[in-house]
Order: structure tokens, then sequence, then C-alpha cells
């Protein structure tokens, strides 16, 4: 069945043309970017799904994994997310033996998280997938200076100061001379 125009909502104009890919914004990136992110996160999804897992037991995974010690403060401030959206995805991890919680040593109410063998051994498996991806599409591309990508993607992600902070800890930073 057709929407008619006199079904709008009473003042709204129907746009019917398309928004151009190139004009006064270049929409090239902007869709590149959502079909990357969806086969990059594709390829970890279907490994997740066997977990009756998602994304956000993913993100949890991949950071306790790099940094194990971290606190619950410290992911929370680093993926920008609430007390709520954590604690089932936690709880989940630390049901299912992926990851531990120990009390703090200093502060006997904080919370270290820690990956167990198990939760080492399943972000291994989805970086090692997210990895082949990666890879092949670097090959694809005969890249000449894979630095560039690296570069570009540090621009794109240092705004806060959470994500300036990892980077500096994690020894992530600029690959190029500008």
């Amino acid at each position: 069945m057709r929407l008619s125009d006199s079904a709008a909502t009473p003042g709204s104009d129907i746009v019917r043309e398309p928004l151009p890919t190139r004009g006064e914004l270049d929409f090239r990136l902007i869709e590149l970017f959502f079909f990357a992110y969806r086969e990059f996160t594709a390829d970890a999804d279907s490994i997740l799904e066997r977990y009756g897992f998602g994304r956000a037991h993913h993100r949890i995974l991949h950071f306790v994994n790099r940094a194990p010690g971290m606190t619950i403060a410290d992911i929370l401030e680093l993926l920008q997310i609430t007390k709520q959206s954590l604690s089932r995805v936690l709880r989940q991890l630390v049901d299912e033996g992926f990851i531990v919680q120990v009390q703090g040593e200093d502060d006997r109410r904080q919370r270290r998280l820690y990956p167990t063998e198990k939760g080492r051994t399943l972000t291994l498996e989805l970086s090692r997938a997210q990895g082949r991806r990666i890879d092949a599409a670097f090959k694809a591309a005969a890249l000449p200076d894979p630095g560039l990508v690296n570069d570009f993607l540090l621009e794109m992600g240092i705004d806060r100061r959470a994500t300036r902070d990892w980077f500096a800890k994690q020894g992530i930073g600029k690959e190029t001379d500008a």
C-alpha cells in the first residue's frame, strides 16, 4: 500500500529526492564506516552468538583482557556507559566464568576485574576473527602505509580524556610523521 501525500503529518513536506553522495556532505566515508563496522562486528557477533552474548560482552571482555585489574569505575569511564548497562552484562560474564571480580586491596569497596583463562580464550578468538578481516582489507587495498589508517582512526577517536589516557597507557599513538 502506498502512503499518499495526504497521509503525511500536517505541516510536513515529503522529500522525494535522495541526499547526493557528494555535495554539502560527502556521504562516501560515512557509509563506508557504516558498512565496515557492520562487517567488522559481524565476525565477532557470530562467535558471541554461540554463548548468548552481544557486543557489550565483547567490549567488556576486550578491555578487561587488555588491562587486567581495571576497576568498574575505569571501565564505566572508558566505555562511557552507565552502571546499569554494565551490571547485567558483567554479571553474566562473572556467572559464566569469563571474568572474576576481586576486592581492591587498598579500597575494599573497589572491585577489580580480571579475565579467567576461559575469558582470555574467547577474547583471543574474537580478536583473531577481527584481525583476519583487518589484515585481508589491508592486503586487498594494497596500502603503501597502514600507519596512515592508524593515524586517521586515532584522530577519529581521541576526543575524550579517558580515551587519550587509554591510548597513552597502551602505547597507541601516531605511526607516521606529519
